[in-house]
Parts: C-alpha cells; sequence; structure tokens
C-alpha cells in the first residue's frame, strides 16, 4: 500500500507539474515557463506605508513629505581607457539612503551593444558569458512573453513592435558612435534606420532642455537603472542599490547629481534593475530587489517564492571593448 500510495502522489505531482506548466505556456510562452520553472512565478501583496516587509528607503520614500535627496561628487576610478566606475551616496534625512552604482564609457574605446532573449533564460551573469562583456544592464520594457515591448535593433536586425508612438527617448550605437537622442516631435523609425544597435525607451528623465517627462504615481517605487550622456559625450550608466525613488523624484535627482549630465534615458526597473561589470580585476554584480505599484489607495508589494532567484532579463544592454 505505501508503494502504491508513493506512486500515486508521484504521478499526482507530475500531473499538477505538467498542468502548471501548460497554463504558463499558454500565458506567456516560453518566458512564463521559465520564470515559474526558475523563479516560481511572481504575485503582488498589500502593503502599509510602514510595513516591514519594505525596506528602510522605501518607508522612507512613502513619508508625506518625503526628505530631498543629494549626492556629493562621486570619486570616478579608472579602470581602462575610456572606462571609469563610481558609487554616488544618495543622502537624505540626515544619512545614506540609496546608492547609485555607476559607469562612465567613452564611445570612442567601447561600443554599446542590444540584445534579447526572449525565454528569459539569462540573468546577468549569464548574459555576461555570453557576450563576454565588460559590462551589462538591464534594457528597456518586454511583454508578457519576453518580446521586447518597445523598438529596438540589434545587430541590425529591428525587433519589438512595428506601430509604436514614441515621445520620450532611445540610444542609438552607429558607426559613429553612441548617442541618446529625445524623440519628442521625431520619428522613431528614422531614428533607428542604420543603426548597428538601439532601443527605445520611456520616460525621458532629463531633457537636453533640462525639463523632464516623468510622470507616476509618487508611491511607485523601485530600483531604477538609466542611461545617460554627460555635456562631453560620455555615456554614464547607473543603477541604484535600493528603491528610494519614484520616477519624478529619480529625475530630480538626476539633474542636480553632479554628474554633468545633458540628457537621461528610464531603462526597466524594479528586480530586473541590474549591472554588472568585469574588467581588469574589478567586478560589480547588483540586482534590484523592490517595486511597488498602486491600486487606487491601495499598495502593492512585488513578491515571488523563491525570493533568492535574480530574474531573467529579455533585454540587455552591454558594453564591449573596440
Amino acid at each position: 500500500m505505501t508503494r502504491r500510495r508513493l506512486a500515486w502522489l508521484a504521478a499526482l505531482a507530475l500531473l499538477l507539474t505538467a498542468g502548471a506548466l501548460g497554463w504558463a505556456f499558454a500565458q506567456a510562452g516560453l518566458y512564463g515557463v521559465t520564470i515559474l520553472l526558475h523563479r516560481g512565478g511572481s504575485y503582488w501583496v498589500d502593503v502599509t506605508r510602514d510595513d516591514a516587509r519594505l525596506s528602510p528607503a522605501m518607508r522612507l520614500a512613502l513619508r508625506d513629505p518625503v526628505p530631498a535627496a543629494r549626492a556629493d561628487p562621486p570619486a570616478w576610478r579608472r579602470l581602462a581607457e575610456g572606462f571609469e566606475v563610481a558609487e554616488m551616496p544618495v543622502l537624505a534625512d540626515g544619512g545614506e539612503v540609496d546608492r547609485l552604482l555607476l559607469a562612465r564609457i567613452d564611445p570612442a574605446h567601447f561600443r554599446l551593444i542590444a540584445r534579447g532573449a526572449p525565454a528569459g533564460n539569462r540573468e546577468v551573469q549569464d548574459w555576461m558569458r555570453h557576450l563576454g562583456a565588460a559590462l551589462v544592464v538591464n534594457g528597456s520594457f518586454y511583454d508578457r512573453y519576453g518580446q521586447p515591448d518597445t523598438p529596438m535593433v540589434s545587430e541590425g536586425m529591428r525587433l519589438g513592435p512595428e506601430r509604436y508612438e514614441a515621445r520620450h527617448g532611445a540610444v542609438i550605437a552607429d558607426a559613429d558612435g553612441v548617442r541618446i537622442i529625445d524623440l519628442h516631435g521625431g520619428d522613431w523609425r528614422a531614428a533607428l534606420a542604420g543603426a548597428r544597435d538601439g532601443v527605445v525607451s520611456w520616460p525621458l528623465l532629463l531633457a537636453p532642455d533640462g525639463s523632464t517627462r516623468a510622470a507616476g504615481d509618487p508611491r511607485w517605487l523601485a530600483n531604477r537603472s538609466f542611461l545617460g550622456q554627460d555635456r562631453d559625450g560620455r555615456i554614464i550608466i547607473g543603477t541604484t542599490a535600493d528603491a528610494f525613488f519614484s520616477l519624478r523624484r529619480f529625475a530630480d535627482f538626476l539633474r542636480d547629481a553632479p554628474l554633468d549630465l545633458a540628457i537621461a534615458l528610464n531603462l526597466d526597473g524594479g528586480p530586473v534593475a541590474c549591472q554588472a561589470i568585469d574588467l581588469a580585476g574589478y567586478t560589480r554584480d547588483a540586482c534590484g530587489l523592490w517595486e511597488t505599484q498602486t491600486v487606487g489607495d491601495r499598495i502593492r508589494l512585488l513578491r515571488w517564492p523563491l525570493w533568492w532567484k535574480r530574474f531573467g532579463l529579455p533585454v540587455v544592454l552591454a558594453v564591449v571593448p573596440r
């Protein structure tokens, strides 16, 4: 009887697993199967403003009013010709509340490439090994099937939606180098034409005229990644260690930060806000843990059952030597 019972339980478990995988595939294709197997899926839970499940930085950011944030000039460290790194503490309420992990790249010495893996089966270190990159950062947004949700070019091939209204920005890499452009009043198809690699994203955190197009509920907090260009033409890549910032406050912070930014474009945020570096003996390996959203008066926190597992990155930007 014991053997029969064990065999029956094993068959039931197999049937339930097959059913769950079939449901995941029907909902989101291979990407759905990957996230179910890799981290058990994800879900939202209601939290309060002072909920212990939030990070201290998030609880501080949910105060009214939110303490103003500032930063001291970062101390840049040169790893190679045209590649520097720094960490910039975010200071508020008398102490450090977050930290910005930064890299500064000279396009004369390093290329920027855009790549995708719709199955979601590569996390940031998988991408580092696959591309042999000096740096990998998460890219723009993707849909439930892991496909780019904004127009993208990878190795000269157009990916993502054919019909898309772009009013924010894009990063373009071609024979002339790398540049971030404001798409307001422009045509993203013309912007991506001739590009070897590139991606459209939103919001434009800092426009060339000093304005921002970031909005949204101030209670929407997340780990953040951005791509900027300073007034000397260098590309600045940054990822936050915590989730102190809403999009609008992040835009205001970058405008005033001592980075000499001429333009800055938001990348996807939350647990996919990842950045890794491996160059000249220096390593960095950081991925987000936090994201909230709101439904009316409710604040919801993103969770996943296998909390120690990282999210796969369906869209990435990578820095490789020329």
